[in-house]
């Protein structure tokens, strides 16, 4: 009854009811149903007899659950699906593979041997429960579906966002925008999980958002009725550990495990209502879990009573069997038969890995979602453009449909301001470069995806991708309007969340990696809101599981004054995460090299992340443009020499820094007239870093005898803790300018700020 349309309330009412009029499922189906189930458990218990003491997160208690994929696995080809994009933590997974997802049973069991090394791996590797895979299922009756398990770590509902980010990439590639019936997104929940989880909450209201529909996820919950050791009661402050689903509307089916006919009814009705009314459906499977959290876990301790009921407790197989013997639905030979065949699967498979284990010859790891790249190079591709392509980019981002009011005041400072800067080759701002970055790629038949909040208009005013018109609040979107033949150009508010939006738009540059995906921060100190999804994922996933992203993270950056939390894209955290070239930290000063460096994300045969820390107040500072001649001619630059000394020989102190301290640098050296003595260096790529060409500026300056790092943020923080034992491993002592550790990002008082600004900016050049 909380489902506000009529219409919806009606059909679920209809369908739900007519149930009692139906027949039971043919014997052919429940037969169908006990040998899916009989597997689920057979799996489980051959796993507790064959590794002893092995944590495997058995689905016991749950194996209705494998009822209710299957079900949607053989409803798929009726329903026009072609995918199917799951995501679930680590309770079932095994089972889920083994038996749904279809992974080699060869490989499930190498991986609980002590001595199994995935030599393919090419990076760290996870635990076996942690592992995604993709496989095509094929049908009795030769119908394929896909079907894509996504790999995730223990942080449970963390991969919500991810797959449901995956899901709509897939239907782009399906070509599948508009009805989005061909991907359908998964998840599988623990019961405690999903009530305790906030990303749970973010995820669910990404459901109908113009941006982040990918038209109704399946969410089906393994209700255990225990978390770790946590009883309900201890867990939720709500009836159902469903409620907050009610917040979308969504339907919530609460049906009992023990009863696998009527999960096998309910999943097709969920799945025909998310088909039917392209929005998200819930199935609350109320279970038990057999053993503790783990297969070494005593839960007896903590819920005696529970556990005790449980072990009394007959199996779901057992029950379900017990029914289909005394209804004669299967014989007692039937079933042995059924029985034996499974085991002796499951045996075979295993004495294949352990006779390859004698031989040293265990499988490799060759079954997952596995991509492999090149190397990282340092060595950039041409990324410049030439002018004709600029003047057709420019003359569509500054004309405006015939009839169409665009406000005065963007018309005045945007529109005329640029077409104005073409014609005389510049000035070029932060946001100009951005628009010829993006125009540019999409003329190259690359598209480009931008997320996140106010990102149509920009924090600080000044993107205006999306232009309004002032009497009739219609849209234009110029960089749609490049040329007949051009890629897609998509710019989205996100919601006022940053780990559900940036797991998903991590999840949509792997299904979609030909395409250009960023996520933008309001603030860069806002990213910290989704640190799970940048350390379990962003940073980490290559080396776990081998997924390369090449998603972008603009991350505004810079000390102005405005406080400790809108200063620090706590540059530090980044870095910290950085080796085996896992991702890419930059840190830019000019509109040009922002424009390289995103051009050329897209232009090299490997993918990586690339987190950017733009700039506030330098996205209007006069110096920090740059000229039409910059874009056509150049290329990005890991390390900017310093365009001032003439005379390098005159040079006495070289000072490193990157971002925006370089401008006060360079104001402070020209109103003192230093510039004979000290040159600046500006460190544009801070990770992977390019130690030869930072070497080889500096050897220019042969008498320097002085060394400094410089920067705005305090010394716990900014890139000085990670760029210190580099740069004195090239050369020696290196003396520090800069704010003093701090519990805090920044000061809270302007007048402060600019105390501490002023004696920075001074030490750099006598310290």
């Amino acid at each position: 009854m909380h489902i506000q349309n009529a219409r919806v309330r009606n059909w679920i009412r209809e369908r739900l009811e007519s149930r009692l009029h139906e027949a039971q499922p043919s014997a052919e189906e429940q037969t169908k149903m006990l040998h899916w189930l009989l597997e689920a458990e057979s799996f489980e218990h051959f796993l507790h007899a064959k590794y002893i003491g092995q944590k495997r997160f058995s689905l016991e208690g749950g194996e209705s659950a494998i009822v209710a994929l299957n079900i949607l696995l053989e409803q798929s080809p009726r329903m026009g699906v072609k995918e199917i994009m799951m995501g679930m933590a680590h309770r079932g997974r095994l089972n889920v593979l083994a038996n749904f997802v279809k992974k080699s049973l060869k490989i499930i069991f190498s991986e609980f041997s002590e001595n199994f090394i995935p030599d393919q791996v090419g990076g760290d590797g996870d635990v076996k429960y942690h592992l995604g895979y993709s496989n095509v299922r094929t049908l009795p009756n030769g119908d394929k579906v896909s079907v894509r398990l996504s790999s995730n770590p223990s942080h449970l509902e963390a991969v919500d966002p991810v797959v449901q980010g995956s899901a709509r990439a897939l239907q782009r590639v399906w070509n599948d925008t508009e009805e989005r019936r061909k991907v359908l997104p998964l998840l599988i929940h623990g019961d405690a999980a999903f009530a305790g989880q906030g990303i749970v909450a973010e995820t669910l209201n990404l459901s109908q958002l113009p941006g982040y529909s990918t038209g109704g996820t399946i969410h089906f919950i393994i209700n255990n009725q225990i978390g770790f050791t946590t009883l309900p009661a201890d867990a939720r402050s709500s009836y159902y550990c469903t409620d907050v689903a009610k917040m979308i509307e969504a339907p919530i089916f609460h049906v009992n495990g023990d009863d696998p006919v009527a999960v096998a009814f309910i999943t097709r009705l969920a799945f025909e209502f998310r088909q039917q009314f392209r929005s998200d459906v819930v199935i609350d499977m109320v279970c038990y879990r057999r053993h503790g959290h783990n297969e070494g876990d005593e839960p007896a301790f903590t819920a005696p009573n529970l556990y005790a009921r449980i072990h009394d407790h007959p199996s779901v197989v057992t029950l379900f069997k017990n029914q289909l013997l005394s209804r004669h639905v299967v014989t007692q030979a039937e079933l042995e038969k059924i029985e034996a065949q499974i085991e002796k699967n499951l045996q075979v498979a295993l004495d294949e890995v352990r006779q390859a284990e004698k031989e040293s010859n265990l499988n490799k790891f060759t079954e997952s979602l596995a991509e492999f790249q090149p190397p990282y190079c340092l060595e950039n591709p041409k990324t410049a453009v030439t002018r004709e392509c600029l003047e057709k980019i420019v003359k569509a981002i500054t004309h405006v449909p015939e009839g169409f009011n665009v406000l005065p005041k963007i018309k005045r400072m945007l529109l005329d301001r640029r077409a104005h800067a073409f014609v005389n080759g510049g000035p070029f701002d932060w946001s100009y470069a951005e628009t010829l970055a993006f125009g540019s790629l999409l003329l190259d038949g690359i598209p480009v995806r931008l997320s996140g909040q106010d990102s149509r208009r920009g924090t600080f005013s000044q993107r205006h991708s999306v232009l309004f018109d002032e009497k009739t609040n219609d849209r234009y979107i110029p960089l749609l309007h490049l040329a007949p033949d051009q890629a897609r150009f998509c710019v989205y508010n996100s919601q006022l969340s940053e780990a559900a939006v940036l797991g998903f738009d991590y999840g949509y540059s792997l299904g979609f990696p030909e395409m250009l995906c960023i996520w933008e921060a309001q603030f860069g100190d806002f990213a910290n809101g989704a640190q799970v999804i940048i350390d379990q994922f962003i940073a980490s996933a290559e080396s776990k599981w081998q997924r390369p992203s090449g998603l972008v993270l603009l991350l505004p950056h810079g000390y102005e004054g405005q406080g400790p939390e809108h200063s620090s894209g706590r540059m530090e955290r980044f870095l910290q995460l950085c080796a085996e070239d896992n991702m890419q930290v930059c840190n830019l000063t000019t509109p040009a090299q922002y424009f390289h460096v995103l051009r050329r994300q897209m232009k090299r045969p490997f993918r990586k992340p690339l987190i950017i820390f733009t700039p506030k107040s330098l996205l209007r500072a006069e110096k920090a443009v740059s000229t039409l001649a910059d874009f056509t001619d150049l290329a990005f630059q890991n390390i900017l020499p310093d365009p001032g000394p003439t005379d390098a020989d005159s040079v006495e102190r070289v000072i490193f820094c990157t971002g925006k301290v370089y401008y006060d640098l360079l104001a402070h050296r020209d109103s003192t007239n230093s510039t004979a003595k000290a040159a600046i260096i500006r460190i544009e790529q801070i990770y992977p870093l390019d130690e030869s060409s930072l070497a080889e500026f500096v050897r220019t300056f042969k008498n320097a005898k002085r060394f400094v790092w410089c920067q705005e943020e305090p010394k716990n923080m900014g890139a000085w803790g990670f760029l210190k034992d580099p740069l004195r491993e090239l050369f020696g002592e290196i003396a520090y300018a800069g704010r003093a550790a701090s519990a805090s990002t920044a000061v809270g008082a302007l007048a402060i700020h600019k105390i501490e600004q002023k004696e920075l900016i001074e030490a750099a050049f006598t310290i």
